[in-house]
């Protein structure tokens, strides 16, 4: 099989191979079937397309991310959920207060486990800063976390709300923080308490939104400030497929690669890859 794969730049390997329920803890899969009218839905970005990344890349277990053009319709992620096997898939869900507990339970049953707050732009975004506490209240009796896509200066701003959510918080895209501060910015400390509290977890994940490739330098020194303070509470996700990259996608391998580089002990990786990913989302362990 070749290992082009769409959405995805180059096609050699990972330079070391992943160990055994390796997890992409942030992957996103669009289905024109469940699109919002008017929405911009990436051709070619299916469970199919999916599997050749991860015969590519070696990764066994994924959590599918439901994304913007699906808005509050989740079934595109459940339906993906089904299609690779729950025991080897999970959901983060992105609803609107008006959600039932039965459609909660019903998402629950189908492998969702956590709902998503994109807000790094409001102007676009379909969810609202004042809808966060009130869902993260109703979805906690569920074990579920609530996953923040916001940048460090609304981490920053937003504080205070942060603290009273209850249940784990999940930082996207190691908490969007900006160059060249990085593990300077205030929203890490923020992160770092949380971190150390035991409430949150960060995912090591999407280094080209705040930095410059190929080699992202300042997200390296974040990625090892993260693993000094608490490499229990990190997990890792490719972002495919790079929906924010419009004109040049990301080699896939090559950031497997630096985030191998950037951690380099083996039982480390194992553990951002394989364990923490086990405890987060509920998959058996390994």
């Amino acid at each position: 099989m070749s290992n082009t794969v769409p959405h995805s730049a180059g096609t050699a390997v990972p330079r070391l191979a992943l160990p055994a329920h390796a997890c992409d803890c942030h992957i996103h899969i669009y289905d024109p079937r469940y699109a919002v009218p008017d929405a911009a839905v990436l051709p070619n970005a299916t469970v199919a397309e999916y599997r050749r990344l991860q015969a590519r890349n070696g990764t066994s277990r994924t959590v599918i991310v439901n994304p913007a053009a699906h808005a509050f319709d989740n079934r595109a992620t459940t339906d993906a959920i089904a299609q690779l096997g729950p025991e080897n898939a999970r959901g983060v869900a992105v609803l609107n207060p008006e959600v039932t507990d039965a459609q909660l339970s019903e998402l629950h049953a189908g492998g969702i486990r956590g709902i998503r707050f994109t807000l790094f732009d409001p102007s676009t975004a379909v969810t609202r800063f004042e809808w966060v506490e009130p869902l993260a209240r109703r979805v906690h009796e569920l074990g579920w976390h609530v996953q923040l896509h916001w940048r460090g200066d609304q981490i920053v701003e937003h504080a205070d709300l942060i603290s009273r959510l209850p249940g784990s918080i999940v930082f996207d895209h190691m908490g969007r923080l900006p160059r060249p501060e990085g593990e300077g910015h205030p929203a890490f400390a923020i992160i770092a308490r949380l971190l150390g509290e035991g409430r949150s977890w960060v995912k090591l994940s999407g280094p080209y939104l705040d930095d410059v490739g190929p080699e992202y330098p300042s997200r390296a020194a974040v990625v090892r400030a993260y693993a000094r303070i608490a490499p229990q509470r990190l997990v890792w996700g490719s972002d495919w497929p790079h929906p924010t990259e419009k004109e040049h996608k990301p080699d896939d391998a090559h950031l497997l690669d630096l985030f191998a580089d950037w951690l380099g002990d083996a039982e480390l990786r194992r553990r951002i890859l394989v364990d923490n990913p086990a405890q987060l989302y509920g998959f058996a362990p390994a």
